[in-house]
């Protein structure tokens, strides 16, 4: 029974599959896309993938049935938390200007399995985003002529009573997409200018509302009469915070697009800086404008902004909104389609999704194949599901996705350089990867003595550190954390900060409502989980980070990506346990997906080290002696023999 097991040996080669990182090249300007888009580009990019569909749609939705006009407050929440994720995504963005954005971003910091798992998720958050926002711009449109599509439709196609589906089929929404998806396949020029004309007709129709919409307020409208500022308490607000976030997603649109920036390092943090404060100040004073012109529970979710002017009278007004948000809402769809082919190529191109996918266009330089299919889901999407559904789902993902972002950039912060660094000589042994780091008691094996010697001189040089070494300041009350490799401990920290996080973020969500625990034991849970989250966060601070000067960094690291990844969890716990269910389906098919072919197929198998040539090795004993090792290694053709182990030298101090 027992020679049935895995050996230990194969278990652990197994798990450095799973968290292999990805192998960046030399020169990241190399592209097979046209790098042709300007920061300007980038911006109405940015703000067309977040002003859209949420102003228009969410803001009547959220305030009529989750936060009532509190949604001001979840806007001002959501578009912190969303800053925080921006800012990460910046300075990823401009560090490694690929195509891929929270998938490449995790694939070359924290591994293999999870970057396919937040590749896998940010799909879906595409699809459901373009498809939520298709039948909102049917929805409107059908508005505009007093809903005859809609009543023509259950008339002659008929009308559905299933859960998760829509009332009836939306062909609309779907030939919509048809059409979006024809236009993206011309290449990104096209779609960059086909984005700016809509981008201009949506922000004058958002001063519009701003204008007219404030010259209409009612302040009344926030009375204790009308159920005051926040009837749902701070649960709706939070509540509502967490479904905003579809508001924001629109910002990575920028990250996905660095590939064909022409200069990424300066156009993608900028870009999302001024795309992110726009949208913001347009979502939160649309919302006191909505909320102030009419009662919010008179509210109509399909079509707020429209049918708010429609019944103040102006009814010129709700069709000209009704029009403009229309051009809004395609913004979106282009943001959409535009991305989703390119994370899909990422992954394809790597070899952990089908190789179909990763062919680009000779003439055009988009990714055709994954264009048009994708498009195809998107318009099914659009046909048959219910927009709330479609929405509740998009949250879960976009959180996740900001979560392994903000933790990657702790992780990639106190790496060693791997990619700024020049390439080793001919010859030169290749640096060990920390994942690969031994634990305590184990030998420590270095490819090169100069490796040992940054470990074993560390008292002799304390004024120049690598990242991820303990800073000299905290040596002599962390001595032994000095014999880990550079960026072991911060990595275990990292995975216990977001344990922690886990922790005190259910106690908060779930500890009064659904576990009922007794005041004491609340306030005890919370404290611990509380001290484990700071002491994780004091940890990774004590360690140096990499300072660069040539492209963007999130000030505050670790605190403020920390603070993101402590915000994400307490928004995707708000959710129902409905969307916990469709989520956690929908990454099992993502497990089957890598298990049957990604892993197989990754193209960092073919990179992975191959013995050779003749290497030597230091290996370090737990007693702290060190000694040199020279194996000669024959070609993978023959068979291998190692030489007996040489002694060369102690390297005991």
């Amino acid at each position: 029974m027992a020679r049935w097991l895995p050996r230990s040996t194969d278990l652990a080669r197994f798990c450095q599959k799973l968290n292999r990182v990805k192998t960046l090249e030399d020169d990241m300007m190399e592209t097979s896309f046209n790098r042709c888009l300007s920061t300007v580009d980038l911006t109405l990019l940015g703000i067309g993938g977040m002003v859209g569909s949420g102003l228009y749609v969410l803001t009547g939705t959220v305030a009529k049935e989750i936060a009532g006009p509190a949604v001001i407050v979840s806007f001002v929440i959501a578009g912190f938390a969303s800053l925080l994720a921006a800012l990460c995504y910046a300075e990823f963005g401009a560090r490694v200007p690929k195509t891929g954005s929270a998938y490449m971003f995790t694939y070359v910091s924290v591994g293999e399995i999870w970057a396919f798992l937040i590749g896998w998720n940010v799909l879906l958050e595409y699809m459901i985003g373009g498809a939520a926002v298709a039948r909102a711009w049917s929805g409107y449109l059908d508005s505009i002529f007093n809903h005859k599509i809609k009543n023509f439709t259950e008339t002659h196609v008929g009308a559905w009573q299933v859960p998760f589906l829509a009332h009836y089929p939306d062909f609309l929404a779907a030939a919509i997409l048809l059409v979006a998806t024809a236009f993206i396949s011309f290449g990104a020029k096209v779609s960059s200018w086909l984005n700016h004309i809509f981008s201009a007709i949506s922000m004058g129709v958002i001063l519009f509302i701003l204008i007219m919409g404030f010259i209409l307020v009612q302040p009344k409208n926030w009375s204790a009469q009308e159920g005051g500022f926040a009837p749902y308490g701070l649960s709706g607000i939070m509540a509502g915070t967490a479904t905003c976030f579809y508001a924001f997603v629109g910002f990575d649109v920028i990250a996905a697009s660095s590939e064909e920036a022409r200069n990424p390092q300066r156009a993608v943090p900028r870009a999302i800086a001024f795309s992110l404060g726009l949208a913001t100040g347009a979502y939160i004073l649309v919302s006191v404008v909505l909320t102030l012109m009419v009662p919010w529970h008179t509210l109509d979710p399909d079509s707020a902004l429209a049918d708010a002017f429609y019944r103040r009278g102006y009814a010129w007004a709700g069709f000209l909104v009704a029009a403009g948000s229309i051009c809004a809402m395609n913004t979106v769809l282009l943001s959409n389609l535009f991305s989703l082919p390119r994370i899909v190529y990422a992954m394809a191109e790597d070899g952990l999704f089908f190789q179909v996918f990763s062919q680009v266009h000779p003439r055009t330089q988009v990714p055709v194949v994954g264009i048009v299919v994708f498009g195809l889901l998107m318009a099914l999407l659009a046909l048959v599901f219910d927009l709330e559904a479609l929405v509740q789902f998009l949250s879960i993902g976009t959180l996740l996705a900001y979560t392994f972002v903000a933790a990657s950039i702790i992780v990639l912060r106190f790496q060693q350089q791997k990619v700024d660094a020049p390439p080793p000589a001919a010859g030169g042994q290749p640096s060990p990867e920390p994942r690969e780091g031994p634990s305590a008691g184990e030998l420590k094996e270095y490819e090169s003595f100069s490796d040992k010697l940054q470990l074993v001189d560390r008292g002799k040089s304390k004024e120049h550190r690598e990242p991820g070494q303990l800073k000299a300041a905290f040596e002599p009350y962390l001595e032994f954390l000095s014999d880990f490799y550079p960026g072991e401990v911060v990595t275990v920290a990292v995975v216990t900060l977001m344990v922690s996080a886990i922790c005190l973020c259910s106690i908060l969500v779930f500890g009064n409502t659904h576990l009922h625990l007794p005041t004491w034991s609340y306030s005890l849970l919370l404290v611990l989980f509380s001290l484990g989250f700071l002491l994780s966060l004091l940890l990774i601070w004590a360690h140096e980070q990499q300072h660069s000067t040539q492209t963007f960094q999130i000030p505050l690291v670790p605190l403020s990506p920390a603070l993101s990844i402590l915000l994400n969890i307490y928004l995707m716990l708000k959710l129902s346990y409905m969307t916990w269910l469709r989520f956690a389906v929908w990454l099992l098919l993502g497990l089957l997906v890598y298990f049957g072919y990604g892993i197989w197929h990754s193209k960092e198998n073919l990179r992975e080290p191959r013995p050779q040539r003749v290497s030597a090795r230091y290996v370090v004993f737990p007693s702290g002696s060190l000694e040199e090792r020279v194996q000669a290694v024959q070609p993978s053709s023959q068979p291998t023999t190692g030489l007996p182990d040489t002694d060369t030298e102690d390297g005991k101090r």
